[in-house]
């Protein structure tokens, strides 16, 4: 039975079915549609627990959540008991702050009411906002909400401080409100009220939970009813980010203390029907406290989500059963093939759609607590940030590896192209699956380069930082509204820039690396006499300039094709061209990173003329900012493709974004760089996708950091770049790594890993042995003289350029 099968048909229908399958057949094909495409993961939120208040206006007959007011206990938790309990939980790394209360207390009680005047406010929904507010500004957890039935007007003022929402709708059987059943006397449990908020806060854009409570009486046609009418409201909002499928406890004391608990077959059969029901795509979870020793079965009915777990704070809904030990619910998990994950109150799929579905006083923090995936980030390791150690995943607890996979690197391997999909897979490896492309992609490096570790002794000129375009991820460039970013403007005058060559050339280099901003009276000419200022200067250094961008730009300004000029800075001396600028070669982000810039076709074209006229260049991309997997995979597809027709790319130069000053992120519009698990894999998997065409594969150490390096190197890559002696763009970025990393310290890191460093000029040629020597016994640096804009420098280039 396919799945449309299962969402279009009759709840009646639907019953007959899910009761003549075997349940060992219903629970297969409720795990085979949920695995079908997706990585095998499992995942839960690390939460603390803030119940507000326990009062509440409803008698659930089998609830002991709620109590009566009583004698010298506060109504509700105070604002200095909420942020203890909430620093309680950002002290254990919880991501998420589970508010729970009961349904509007200030209307049953007189008692309530004078408390929330005492405290300022006129309703629990009023103060539990104000709650969520402090709890975000003193802690940075992001709040979720279970605070009963709400209208338009509650939803919309909880939304600016709570990132979810949730409301189960537990039953669709209005019957089990009447006298006798467990909801009578709870006017806040007549399912079409329920349904009314979930619908409301699927029309604000408000990601949501819900879900069924089994065994209170109910009917399994009345269970697949209820999730029809969830999957009916998903499908118009699609705002329903998770279905709980939680099994009633008789807890003693309540007068549904005689009910029956549901078996674990029942249990399971409802978990494989709501995911027959919602979908592969949906999250189905299934709380573990409730169900002990039971994960296993759980996971092969279709369940990909074990929800909240608590390091600090008690179930206080369900208080006789303990929260598992995560280590054993991760062992548990792996045991059937899965990888316990941790997300955030957020599932992925609302991370991506921030700009929806967060609001904008969130969504920073949002960004700033996720991976690319839109999991929780877990790691203390940023690009560019010096740390007292280099956070490592925990060991594996897997104990095979996923078929597919293991197929997709054997194709890699093989030299094949991998397609979209199985480059986006690769890229979702965790656990023993991290370690397996890693693995992988070392052994190839081995093939391929064996145990030498290759770079370059080169300086970095950039000429200027003045620039006409306006990148959202650049700190480096100045313009008239950039004077907050770090550093002044300036323009070279040409003759520092030949003073720096000769340095250089002195200090070992083989190489100058010339990149700036676009400045707005550059032309063409000025490209021009940079080169020839160079090369007459020290002919025998390797000229590696000038950008996509800018190779465009100077075309432009003299009137001539891109070929036309590039041939002509070939004459005056350009060697390579370095493939920056690429940022990610997927229209749809570039269109907030660089949406002045070139795009993604115009790029791969310069690249195209600059090799076919005998230009070689590196590639690069830069990560971790507001794209994906995809934009990754596609971004590394448009470079093999480019590599298979051309030939000339030298090497891919993997760029992880450095947030700490760039525009986009100081917005709060932009994750904080990859992750380390990340970056160490897109060298990897950059070594697998490019097989056999792109050979060298760089790891930059002014944004990983030694110990971020070794791991890249020891992940696929086998270059360190170059010495570079002066780093600008990186350091106004906000990196602590330097702006020079010598001969020696590169020998040093080659030698930890057992291999052996080897110097090489730009093309991946041996060096003479003067130049080694002089680069070992390099003299230190000379100040450098960062000229301002209209002084020498405008004149001296206006002289050399217009002879």
């Amino acid at each position: 039975m396919g799945q449309k099968d299962w969402s279009e048909a009759s709840a009646e229908q639907l019953l007959e079915r899910a009761q003549r399958t075997p349940l060992a057949a219903l629970m297969a094909e409720a795990a085979g549609l949920r695995d079908d495409g997706r990585p095998p993961l499992v995942s839960y939120s690390r939460k603390v627990f803030i119940p507000l208040t326990k009062l509440c206006r409803d008698v659930c007959h089998y609830c002991t959540f709620a109590e009566r007011p009583r004698l010298g206990v506060a109504p509700f938790l105070s604002r200095e008991q909420v942020l203890s309990i909430a620093r309680a939980g950002a002290a254990a790394h919880c991501q998420e702050a589970l508010f729970t209360l009961g349904d509007r207390p200030e209307w049953r009680y007189r008692v309530a009411q004078e408390a929330l005047a005492e405290l300022g406010f006129a309703s629990t929904i009023a103060y539990l906002a104000e709650m969520c507010r402090a709890v975000v500004k003193e802690t940075g957890l992001l709040p979720h909400v279970n605070p009963g039935v709400m209208d338009a007007s509650e939803l919309a003022l909880l939304r600016p401080v709570a990132a979810s929402m949730g409301l189960m709708l537990e039953t669709a059987a209005e019957r089990l409100c009447g006298p006798r059943q467990v909801h009578h006397g709870s006017p806040d449990k007549v399912p079409e009220r329920r349904l009314e908020t979930i619908r409301l806060a699927g029309e604000l854009r408000i990601p949501f939970t819900s879900g069924i409570l089994i065994g209170i009486g109910e009917t399994r046609l009345e269970r697949i009813e209820a999730l029809l009418q969830l999957a009916a409201l998903h499908r118009r909002f699609g705002h329903l980010q998770e279905i709980i499928i939680q099994n009633f406890r008789a807890k003693p004391g309540t007068r549904a203390s005689g009910l029956p608990e549901p078996e674990l077959d029942d249990l399971l059969w409802t978990v494989a029907v709501a995911r027959l029901i919602l979908g592969a795509e949906m999250n189905i979870q299934a709380p573990p406290n409730l169900s002990p020793s039971t994960y296993s079965q759980l996971i092969r009915a279709g369940l990909n989500d074990w929800g909240g777990v608590s390091p600090v704070t008690p179930d206080h809904v369900n208080p006789e059963a303990p929260w598992p030990d995560v280590a054993a619910l991760r062992d548990a998990t792996a045991r059937e093939g899965k990888i316990l994950v941790e997300r955030l109150t957020l599932y992925p799929a609302y991370v991506a759609g921030a700009a929806e579905w967060i609001d904008p006083a969130l969504r920073a923090r949002v960004l700033d607590a996720a991976d690319a995936d839109g999991y929780a980030r877990l790691d203390r390791w940023s690009p560019g940030l010096a740390v007292e150690r280099t956070d490592l995943p925990p060991p594996p607890a897997l104990t095979s590896i996923d078929g597919t996979l293991a197929a997709i690197i054997a194709r890699a391997g093989q030299g094949r192209k991998l397609n979209e999909r199985e480059i986006v897979r690769l890229f979702a490896a965790r656990d023993r699956e991290f370690s397996y492309v890693c693995t992988a992609a070392d052994e190839l490096r081995h093939a391929v380069s064996g145990d030498y570790v290759r770079y370059v002794v080169n300086r970095n000129i950039n000429y200027t930082n003045i620039c006409s375009f306006h990148c959202r991820f650049c700190a480096f460039s100045k313009g008239k509204t950039a004077e907050t970013l770090r550093g002044a403007a300036y323009d070279l005058a040409l003759e520092e820039v030949v003073r720096r060559t000769r340095e250089a050339w002195a200090r070992g280099a083989t190489e100058v690396c010339l990149q700036g901003g676009i400045h707005p009276e550059y032309t063409g000419a000025t490209y021009l006499a940079l080169c020839r200022a160079i090369k007459d200067a020290v002919p025998q250094m390797h000229l590696h300039a000038f950008s996509p961008l800018e190779i465009s730009q100077g075309a432009a300004t003299l009137g001539v094709s891109v070929a036309e000029f590039l041939a002509e800075l070939k004459a005056a001396g350009l060697g390579t061209l370095p493939g920056t600028a690429a940022e990610i070669l997927d229209d749809r982000v570039r269109a907030i990173l660089c949406p002045d810039k070139l795009n993604s076709e115009e790029w791969i074209a310069v690249i195209a003329t600059a090799h076919r006229i005998g230009l070689r260049s590196t590639a690069t991309i830069m990560f971790g900012h507001v794209e994906d997997a995809s934009s990754w995979a596609r971004h590394l597809l448009r470079l093999r493709d480019l590599q298979e027709e051309t030939g000339g790319i030298t090497e891919f130069v993997p760029l992880p974004f450095v947030p700490m000053e760039a525009p986009l992120y100081l917005k709060g519009q932009a994750r904080r760089g990859p992750t380390l698990r990340e970056a160490v894999l897109m060298h990897g998997i950059a070594r697998l996708a490019f097989h056999p065409l792109i050979t060298n594969i760089q790891a930059s150490w002014v944004k990983l950091g030694i110990e971020g390096l070794k791991l890249c190197l020891a992940s696929g890559a086998n270059d360190l770049g170059g010495t570079l002696m002066n780093e600008s763009i990186s350091r106004a970025a906000g990196t602590q790594h330097g702006q020079e990393l010598p001969p020696t310290a590169m020998a040093q890191i080659a030698e930890a890993l057992g291999r052996h460093a080897e110097q090489r000029d730009t093309l991946y040629r041996p060096v003479q042995p003067d130049r080694v020597k002089a680069s070992l016994t390099a003299p230190p640096l000379d100040e450098i003289v960062q000229t301002p804009p209209g002084d020498a420098a405008a004149l001296s280039r206006l002289v050399l350029t217009n002879p």
